[in-house]
């Protein structure tokens, strides 16, 4: 027995809200704003802690410049990127289209037995 259309569509759907949730969490991960906060808090307070604060928010910033050092495709020129954006635009185009073919065909329902 093979699951219908809409179940694979669910299960898509639901694996894509899993990658999304991942991205938000990193996206926190790489904020600068709490960092800025705690060391605005230290200032008002004249709290001695604002030297470590500020070693933190040194430490993030450069994790934040090594990452994007190891970025894939920062050494590509512009131009090699938009190509690259537009053949990879033009792979998803393709890839919806069939979707939407094989969506429409749903030839893998099998027909329930009597």
């Amino acid at each position: 027995m093979t699951p219908s259309c809409d179940v694979k569509y669910m299960r898509l759907k639901a694996a894509m809200a899993v990658v999304q949730q991942k991205l938000e969490k990193e996206r926190e991960e790489c904020s600068l704003l709490p960092l800025v906060h705690d060391i605005i808090k230290c200032m008002d307070k004249d709290s001695q802690d604002v030297h470590q604060e500020l070693a933190k928010l040194k430490t993030k910033i450069q994790e934040a410049r090594e990452q994007i050092a190891n970025m894939p495709g920062i050494d590509s020129s512009p131009v090699d990127q938009q190509q690259q954006l537009a053949t990879l635009r033009e792979q998803v185009r393709t890839k919806n289209q069939l979707l939407q073919k094989y969506k429409s065909l749903c030839m893998f329902d099998a027909p329930k037995a009597s």
